[in-house]
């Protein structure tokens, strides 16, 4: 660990309120003062020039699949960690479906091993809720919470079965856990390509209806309140899960939500291009689903911005369109999807944007992170707010080029990524 100063940036930190030029000092990995008096400052300390920077803390996302082991064609630990860094993370949820899936200890021994030797950004693991994901009996919940599994989830999958979630939801409260679920209802899902409407009509593809979504998330939300439960619903995509979750979250009950960045920008008329790069999941909605969905975005009913990062391989994602998997690389592009389609249309404020992105995702996971409070995680990203860039998925870190911002001008663009106080990335 290295002592560093970040000066002449402008110090963005939602969880102290904080907006304004500051200087910023981490001493032995952790936060030492903002302002630090010259006498406070160690000799021989590395110095970064962020004029004309945000100094933010560093992203956190709540879902990645980093695919290893067992699909390293897709995404290796080493590779997702390095386009994870840069996107600006210094954080990440790994998901549960690797092969063999991560429901015992030692599978979650293996990702943690892996994630230190990638000498990268932090890899939290978040465990599977059922045996194999198969949807049937709980997995060893504590075992898996001891060896270091931070929540509990079955995704990409959704949790079909009611008694399990609510079997779980109760038992969590004991481990002081969150169960995350993908809301869908299986049946009312299966063989579906794209949002279920004119557009899928037209083009004769198999659709996603909207109730799929809005159904589960009835029942999620429904269990959480018998329970007590601490549940996270998402990546969400229609108007009715949002109408869903605003209610429930006015009886204050402990339920948050995520939205991913493609979600809050494109239409489900993308796809009349036939391109699987925008066969996505959740799908990409019509016009009156993305209104709401930035709209709940800014007003806080959905509490998070997650990348949706599924990778998957060229090869795979050549197939036709009803064949080709869902997925897409989406961390290198997701903060300045948000900065582009988001914050320059004035939706959101750069403290705002910030806290959906690493403050409400740090404290939805229960890690460190998300602050830059005196004496937290020296985990802080650097941006030019005035960079503008155009997207070339062939250029990503991510073993996947598949990305349904490929060829779009963006806005905004990370410059360092610091992780305990060691640059990780720099542009």
């Amino acid at each position: 660990m290295s002592d560093l100063l970040i000066e002449n940036g402008r110090l963005v930190d939602p969880s102290q309120g904080i907006d304004r030029p500051a200087r910023l000092l981490i001493v032995g990995g952790v936060v030492a003062a903002i302002d630090p008096s010259d006498a406070d400052i160690p000799e021989g300390c590395q110095r970064i020039d962020a004029t004309g920077c945000i100094v933010a803390p560093g992203l956190v996302d709540l879902g990645v699949e980093l695919r290893e082991p067992g699909s390293e064609e897709d995404e290796t630990i080493q590779s997702g960690s390095d386009a994870a860094l840069a996107g600006g993370f210094t954080s990440i949820l790994c998901t549960a479906n690797t092969e063999p899936v991560i429901d015992s200890p030692g599978a979650v021994e293996f990702v943690r091993q892996k994630a230190a030797r990638a000498n990268g950004v932090r890899v939290h693991v978040i465990g599977c809720l059922s045996r194999q994901r198969e949807g049937e009996q709980m997995a060893e919940l504590g075992l898996l919470a001891e060896a270091g599994a931070v929540a509990f989830s079955d995704a990409p999958r959704p949790i079909a079965n009611d008694a399990l979630l609510k079997r779980s939801l109760d038992y969590c409260r004991m481990l002081n856990r969150v169960i995350f679920d993908i809301p869908e209802i299986p049946e009312l899902a299966e063989n579906g390509v794209m949002h279920e409407g004119q557009v899928s009509l037209t083009l004769g593809l198999r659709g996603l209806p909207t109730e799929a979504e809005d159904l589960a998330v009835a029942r999620d939300v429904r269990l959480a309140e018998a329970t007590a439960g601490r549940l996270h619903v998402g990546p969400v995509s229609t108007m009715g899960a949002v109408d869903m979750i605003r209610r429930v979250k006015s009886r204050e009950i402990a339920v948050t939500a995520s939205v991913c960045p493609h979600n809050l920008c494109l239409l489900d008329t993308e796809l009349r291009s036939y391109d699987s790069r925008f066969k996505v999941h959740p799908p990409l909605r019509s016009v009156r689903h993305v209104e709401m969905l930035r709209e709940a975005v800014a007003d806080g009913t959905i509490d998070a911005i997650q990348s949706g990062h599924r990778p998957r391989s060229r090869e795979k994602k050549m197939n036709d369109l009803d064949l080709a998997p869902f997925g897409a690389a989406t961390l290198e592009t997701t903060l300045s999807t948000v900065s582009k389609f988001m914050i320059d249309n004035g939706i959101l404020t750069w403290s705002a944007a910030i806290d959906r992105l690493s403050t409400a995702p740090a404290r939805i996971a229960s890690i460190p992170g998300g602050t830059l409070a005196v004496g937290s995680l020296g985990d802080v990203v650097v941006i030019d707010p005035n960079a503008t860039w155009r997207v070339d998925a062939a250029e990503f870190r991510s073993n996947c080029i598949s990305s349904p911002l490929d060829g779009h001008e963006l806005s905004s663009r990370v410059t360092h990524t610091i992780v305990g106080g060691v640059v990780r990335f720099q542009a």
